[in-house]
């Protein structure tokens, strides 16, 4: 009897787990010991420095000390809090902050491959599904959900199971899901939106009538909401996470030059940068306008509420970064591409299994130069 493809996915996401965390610790390793007076350390201890690097020290200090707001200057309240929070119930165990980070992680990366792959086996057949969880699963940046200590993990979670349940429909358990994400990560609309329309579509398929029940999805807004709430209480600017991203160092505040993505040309054509850099800059660009390009193909074959939360989660970051760094990385959050791509692959099995050995490779590749402390998202 055939593996069901939520087990088969599990399975493999078990393997990148491990093959990735021994690649940033083989990263970890070689940082290390660049500098001659390094001490060593036990084999854990890298294991965990491959996945704390940049972001996870903001983290951190949330974590430890709260949120503190100082205009002008990069500040934590850029970050939101439910992951901070997690991390701190787990220090409750004993865990060390890094330690505690990482087990998030480990604990909702895995489980939302899996229900990526429940939630897909409720929109195609169980072979398409095998293959969307596979595409994500080796996703190149899939590695940000198998020990990272950053947040997209726990919001990837959240949303694939509030949409999970809200196919199954239960509505009331979806939009409270959807609350916990909203705080996790600055797409409210994205989520909000996605909800709403595919609740309403949902209805529409099944001949049901509209009511104002099928509205709760706008609750799912809560969890943004509380944390503009609190900066208000705190620091007495609601917006403090907007504003903090125009600070020098992170220099993508609202406007113009970020909007047009100046930074972005100078950082191609004119800095003389060597082609590493180019490279990534021109990447993450490509994947970003790849994305967007299939909001339509998203449209057609899973219907327009994935379409609509595709367009939102991809497009927010999109237009608030100056330079499309971090979107490889967003993108994880725009599951249903990972459907549409793979409904637009079934039938070129040599094309979707060449693309899943290159992803692969990219996979355990940029696992280590992230263990390296090399700046990939």
């Amino acid at each position: 009897m055939p593996r069901s493809p939520p087990l088969t996915i599990a399975l493999l996401v078990l393997v990148s787990v491990a093959v990735c965390a021994v690649a940033a610790a083989a990263g970890a390793w070689y940082f290390h010991h660049k500098d001659p007076s390094a001490l060593p350390l036990r084999p854990d201890q890298y294991l965990s420095m491959g996945w704390v690097a940049w972001d996870a020290s903001w983290y951190k200090l949330i974590a430890e000390q709260g949120y503190s707001y100082t205009p002008g200057q990069q500040s934590p309240v850029a970050f939101f809090p439910l992951y901070p929070l997690a991390i701190r119930l787990f220090m409750q165990l004993g865990l060390s902050t890094y330690v505690a980070g990482i087990a998030v992680t480990l604990l909702c990366g895995p489980l939302a491959m899996v229900l990526f792959t429940r939630w897909a086996c409720t929109r195609v057949d169980p072979a398409t599904a095998l293959q969307a969880g596979m595409l994500i699963s080796l996703y190149p940046f899939a590695f940000y959900l198998y020990g990272v200590m950053y947040s997209d993990a726990l919001f990837l979670l959240l949303v694939v199971s509030a949409f999970l349940l809200l196919e199954k429909g239960h509505l009331l358990p979806a939009v409270l899901l959807g609350a916990l994400a909203t705080a996790a990560r600055p797409v409210a609309p994205a989520v909000v939106l996605g909800l709403l329309v595919r609740r309403l579509e949902w209805k529409r398929e099944r001949g049901l009538r509209w009511n104002a029940g099928d509205l709760l999805p706008l609750l799912s807004a809560a969890g943004f909401i509380c944390y503009l709430l609190y900066l208000r209480e705190a620091f007495g600017a609601p917006f403090a996470f907007v504003e903090t991203q125009g600070s020098p160092g992170w220099d993508q505040a609202p406007g113009w030059r970020t909007w047009l993505k100046l930074a972005w040309f100078q950082a191609v054509f004119f800095s003389g940068n060597n082609a590493e850099v180019v490279g990534r800059f021109i990447t993450h660009a490509l994947l970003t306008f790849l994305a967007l390009g299939m909001v339509w193909p998203t449209a057609r074959r899973l219907g327009w509420g994935y379409a609509v939360f595709t367009l939102a989660i991809v497009g927010l970051p999109a237009l608030s970064t100056k330079d499309f760094m971090g979107m490889g990385r967003y993108l994880l959050s725009a599951f249903p591409l990972f459907l549409t791509f793979a409904l637009l692959l079934r039938d070129r099995p040599r094309l979707r299994r060449g693309l899943l050995a290159v992803s692969a490779v990219g996979l355990v590749f940029l696992s280590a130069a992230f263990g390296m402390d090399r700046y990939i998202s």
